[in-house]
C-alpha cells in the first residue's frame, strides 16, 4: 500500500538473514535499487542486508526481487524466498502449505509449516539443482566441477569448490573462527577469478552430519546466515568426501541453524522465516 509517497514494510528475518520487504502484489516500486541502498543503513535507516519485494507472477504464486545493500540485484536468496513464502501466506495470497516463488534463477517450490495461529513459522525449499561446471559459476576455472582447487587470496593459497545455487559460491574448508572475515572476504568477492563477484563460505567440519560456517556475501558483507550459501557448503563438503548425498546436514550459521539435503536431483533446504517488525517509509 502506498499513500502519500509512504509504503508499509515488513522487517523479516531468516535466522538473522534479515531484509526489508515490501508488498508489490499491487503496487509498484520504480527504483529499488536506491532504495535498497538508503533503507540498508543500520544507523540512518531501517537497517537490513537489502530489500526483498513480493511481487505479482504469471508463471507462480508470487515473484520474488532481491537487493543487496549495495544496490545491486540478487538473482536468489535461499533466506529471503522464505520469508517471501511467509509473507505471502500471511497476507493471504497463498491460502495453502505449498507455495511457488517465480526467481531469476527459476521456480522455487516451498512447503510450510504453520504455527498454532496459522502462520508460517518454517519452510522446506526445494532449491532445484546445484551448478557445478566452472565456466557457468561463472569463473576462470574450466571443467565439470571445481574441487578443492588452489587459488591465491591475499598471498595465501586456498583450497576452494565452486558450486552455484543460482548465485555463485566459492568454498573454503577452514576453521570459521578468527578470521578477519572483513579482509579476506573482500579478497574473494573481488577476485580477478570472478568476473561476477562470488559468495564465500568458511566452513568447519564438525562431523558428517554437522558443518559450521560463515559467509561473506558480495554486495552485503558478513551476514548471520545465507541459505544458498548454506547449500553450497553441503554439496561442497559431499564433493570433497566429509559428508554423504541424501543425508540430512545440519549447518550451523551465526544466525541459526539450517537442515540441507543434497541428492543426485536438487537440494532440499529447510528454516525458520519470522516477521520481526512493520512500519512506514517514505519511498
Amino acid at each position: 500500500m502506498v499513500y502519500n509517497n509512504f509504503m508499509k514494510f515488513y522487517k523479516m528475518h531468516g535466522i538473522g538473514n534479515d531484509y526489508i520487504y515490501f508488498d508489490c502484489m499491487k503496487s509498484e516500486i520504480k527504483n529499488p535499487e536506491e532504495l535498497s541502498k538508503r533503507l540498508s543503513d543500520r544507523h540512518y535507516s531501517i537497517g537490513g542486508d537489502g530489500v526483498i519485494l513480493l511481487c505479482h507472477s504469471d508463471v507462480a504464486d508470487c515473484k520474488m526481487r532481491m537487493f543487496n545493500a549495495d544496490g545491486s540485484e540478487g538473482k536468489m536468496c535461499g533466506n529471503g524466498v522464505r520469508c517471501v513464502g511467509k509473507l505471502a501466506h500471511d497476507l493471504g495470497y497463498v491460502d495453502r502449505d505449498i507455495c511457488t516463488v517465480e526467481t531469476l534463477s527459476g521456480i522455487k517450490t516451498l512447503k510450510f509449516t504453520l504455527d498454532k495461529q496459522g502462520k508460517v513459522k518454517s519452510a522446506k525449499v526445494d532449491m532445484g539443482a546445484a551448478v557445478l561446471n566452472g565456466e557457468k559459476i561463472p569463473s576462470a576455472f574450466k571443467g565439470e566441477s571445481v574441487v578443492n582447487a588452489p587459488l591465491e587470496v591475499g598471498g595465501k593459497q586456498y583450497g576452494v569448490t565452486l558450486v552455484s545455487m543460482g548465485n555463485p559460491h566459492c568454498v573454503v574448508f577452514e576453521d570459521p573462527n578468527n578470521l578477519d572475515l572483513e579482509a579476506i572476504g573482500k579478497g574473494f568477492e573481488n577476485h580477478h577469478a570472478f568476473p561476477e563477484r562470488i559468495n564465500t563460505e568458511f566452513v568447519k567440519v564438525i562431523n558428517g552430519r554437522e558443518l559450521k560456517m560463515r559467509v561473506w556475501e558480495r554486495g552485503s558483507g558478513e551476514t548471520l546466515a545465507c541459505g544458498t550459501g548454506a547449500c553450497a557448503s553441503v554439496v561442497a563438503a559431499c564433493l570433497n568426501g566429509f559428508c554423504a548425498k541424501g543425508e540430512e546436514i545440519t549447518v550451523h550459521l551465526l544466525g541459526g541453524d539450517l537442515k540441507i539435503t543434497y541428492t543426485d536431483k536438487t537440494v532440499y533446504m529447510e528454516g525458520g522465516a519470522a516477521l520481526a517488525f512493520t512500519g512506514d517509509i517514505e519511498i
